[in-house]
């Protein structure tokens, strides 16, 4: 493993920006491409103050920075790179810490780790984001709601959505418990909600339209032991960088015993199926629902996915996923590749358009996540 400094850096950084792609096995099958993987390690922690708590929780985030905005900022310096995936811990009694962290790459033989440190708005509008007529689907019927991959969508306590992504953690957008600032009201005892309908008949509950109808939602809680939100996010702001950065680990106390999904690198969107993504939340305008949606990517930066899914606020935080083939187990595989994070109005060519936006999971992202459901780099090397 070599370290990646300067010039180095700029190049691996641009060479995970389009992965190294494995072809389609056949124009039918789109693939999981195969990508050089950084590793992402903690150097150093710091115990901080206790936060005050005091921050509205906002369920969207918005921003005037677009496609072309972002196209134009340069690439994070190595230096500025370990900063924003630096990392703020919070503890359920309160405690916190912040994380520094370094960044290394494999050696071709994969046995050993090494490294070189040099230092060791807008519009106003509306809360509706509907694009024409509204597309989505809300999920009824226990033989759906319970089943993945939408059983995979949970609740959060602060309103928010967030997404099973391994037997005791939740991913889910920054700006759900933190807005940039400081934490927001109710994280210290933040929940998850998994959902448990009751039917009016006592039933099952069938997928035709004369089956029992769930009569209000249901909630089984489960407390978050700890969180992690990236420095990106805490330094930054939705109308620069940060928005990059919009997205958060959340430990639950203990495991949930149900299906999740496993997270991915997002692959360009010429790959994408359809050139569509997924994905389902409780968006507020529709109480007790939980509501899917798919549409196409109509723009992407290296950190963005921009889109005109149907969503209202509420929605935030619910991963935004896809369904490809992989080779290697020889099976289709969804993966989240994404996390939905709000909405953006773009100049387009001196005219105002807006997108909703998602946070796409890059290789570094990745290996931080990764890391933080694993414990172990060694388990970090397939994105």
């Amino acid at each position: 493993m070599a370290g990646i400094p300067g010039l180095l850096f700029l190049l691996f950084f641009l060479l995970c920006a389009v992965g190294q792609v494995s072809p389609y096995s056949a124009p039918w099958k789109p693939t999981w491409p195969a990508y050089r993987l950084p590793v992402v390690l903690p150097q150093s922690t710091l115990n901080l103050a206790k936060p005050d708590f005091g921050a509205e929780a906002k369920l969207e985030v918005s921003s005037s920075c677009g496609p072309q905005c972002h196209k134009g900022t340069p690439l994070p310096t190595y230096e500025e790179a370990k900063q924003y995936l630096s990392y703020e811990t919070l503890y359920a009694n309160g405690s916190r810490t912040e994380t520094q962290v370094g960044i290394y790459i494999l050696s071709s033989s994969g046995d050993g780790a090494q490294h070189r440190d040099s230092g060791s708005s807008g519009k106003s509008r509306r809360k509706r984001q509907i694009y024409g007529y509204d597309s989505r689907f809300s999920i009824f019927g226990k033989d759906f709601l319970l089943n993945y991959p939408f059983s995979t969508s949970v609740k959060l306590s602060t309103g928010c959505t967030g997404t099973l992504v391994a037997e005791k953690h939740v991913l889910t957008a920054a700006h759900c418990i933190h807005d940039g600032k400081t934490y927001v009201k109710g994280t210290q005892k933040l929940r998850v909600g998994f959902l448990k309908p009751k039917f009016k008949d006592g039933g099952r509950g069938a997928n035709d339209s004369t089956s029992a109808m769930p009569e209000k939602m249901k909630f089984q809680w489960i407390r978050v032991k700890r969180t992690h939100v990236p420095k990106g996010w805490i330094k930054g702001n939705a109308n620069d960088i940060g928005m990059d950065y919009d997205y958060a680990l959340l430990e639950l106390k203990k495991p949930h015993k149900r299906k999740f999904m496993k997270i991915g690198v997002s692959p360009p969107a010429k790959q994408l199926p359809g050139g569509r993504i997924h994905f389902s939340g409780y968006d507020n305008d529709r109480p007790g629902n939980l509501v899917y949606r798919f549409c196409d990517v109509k723009d992407e930066t290296y950190d963005l996915l921009y889109q005109q899914c149907d969503a209202q606020p509420g929605a935030s935080g619910s991963g935004v996923y896809v369904r490809m083939w992989k080779r290697q187990q020889q099976k289709w595989e969804r993966k989240i590749i994404g996390i939905f994070s709000g909405h953006q109005w773009v100049d387009m060519n001196g005219s105002p358009q807006d997108f909703n936006v998602a946070v796409r999971i890059t290789p570094l992202k990745y290996a931080q996540i990764c890391y933080w459901i694993k414990g172990n780099y060694l388990d970090c090397r397939e994105g």
